[in-house]
């Protein structure tokens, strides 16, 4: 086990049937996980395919492996995962909830979503959760939240976003006071759609350093320390970023402008190899969503950032918070209004 660049001793359950590719990809990206970030990985799927494939990779008795015969399709977007209670999703979820531990998959969005937020439960005064990212600025890095999580918000829940935004950069990236700033089509006050203006209303009264509108050329210059939007344009924003980098080093390298390797160390600051994966934030347990194209290289990552998240985090793995259960992440909540953002600045570590 020699050469591990970091230890990690929370639980990680893998969604080992996740993901384009499936135990073909999560297999050997569990076996690297714990071979090289010394992460405790146990994985869940269909174990008949999961067993030979450990064998295969000299992995058998590496990994845990815990049976679920049920495979929620890369199409699922819904409440229909959650109904399927034997898939690797739903017991996988259940798993890491019982034994304190954090999950990960790089399944459909929308399914782990909704079947984290069944089984977790959301963080008392939480009305939806939400995605973060955090992306790599010339000054370090900002965090894009919701990346996705959350299509349809209320402007309520984005400002919840801005605070659970600011955690985590208080906790993952180490800024003390992190600025906030609300993606707009324009940095005055009063621009953007009634969703945009209707939150700038609420922003200023939190407990966060607002800065005030932000536009699309700041998400990668490091304007503010963290940027909030709803996950439908959040999700857009990112796949945009991913395309426009690696067409522009295609395009550099083709030009011969840049030293042979150099455009692989920028390159490498964008991969999902380096960063993991996003961080479903606001529910009462630590979940972590791959990429649905990860690498082993890449689910090995997301692992380790989750049993990090999950180490740093005392409510990870807590069991049942408020709005778990089978209404849970659906119609108003307890949460809303002006004492619902109070509550759950409160609940926000």
């Amino acid at each position: 086990m020699g050469g591990r660049a970091a230890a990690h001793d929370r639980l990680v359950v893998l969604d080992a049937m996740g993901g384009d590719s499936g135990p073909a990809v999560t297999v050997p990206g569990a076996l690297a996980a714990h071979r090289e970030h010394g992460v405790p990985v146990l994985l869940v799927g269909r174990s008949a395919e999961l067993r030979p494939l450990l064998r295969r990779h000299g992995g058998d008795g590496e990994v845990g492996v815990l049976d679920a015969g049920d495979v929620v399709p890369m199409a699922e977007r819904g409440a229909g995962a959650a109904a399927r209670a034997g898939s690797s999703l739903m017991v996988g979820c259940e798993a890491a909830r019982r034994h304190g531990g954090a999950f990960v998959s790089a399944g459909s969005t929308g399914a782990v979503v909704t079947c984290a937020v069944r089984v977790f439960g959301r963080r008392a005064g939480v009305l939806r959760p939400a995605l973060a990212v955090a992306l790599p600025t010339p000054s370090g890095a900002t965090v894009l939240v919701d990346a996705g999580g959350t299509a349809d918000p209320t402007a309520e829940m984005l400002a919840q976003f801005a605070l659970l935004g600011a955690s985590y950069a208080r906790a993952v990236l180490g800024v003390d006071d992190p600025s906030v700033g609300l993606l707009s089509i324009g940095s005055e006050p009063g621009k953007g759609n009634r969703l945009a203006r209707e939150a700038a209303g609420l922003l200023p009264d939190l407990p966060v350093r607002y800065h005030g509108n932000v536009e699309g050329h700041d998400v990668l210059a490091g304007t503010v320390d963290v940027v909030v939007t709803d996950g439908f344009t959040g999700n857009v924003v990112l796949k945009n970023i991913e395309g426009c980098v690696r067409t522009t080093l295609e395009m550099v390298a083709r030009t011969g402008a840049a030293r042979p390797g150099g455009l692989d160390e920028v390159a490498r600051l964008y991969a999902a190899d380096t960063h993991g994966g996003a961080a479903l934030l606001g529910l009462a347990g630590t979940v972590v969503v791959a990429h649905g194209s990860s690498t082993p290289a890449a689910i090995a990552r997301a692992c380790a950032v989750a049993s990090g998240l999950a180490a740093s985090d005392p409510a990870a793995g807590s069991g049942p918070a408020a709005g778990s259960g089978p209404a849970a992440g659906s119609g108003p909540a307890a949460g809303s209004g002006p004492a619902g953002l109070r509550a759950a600045a409160r609940a926000v570590p």
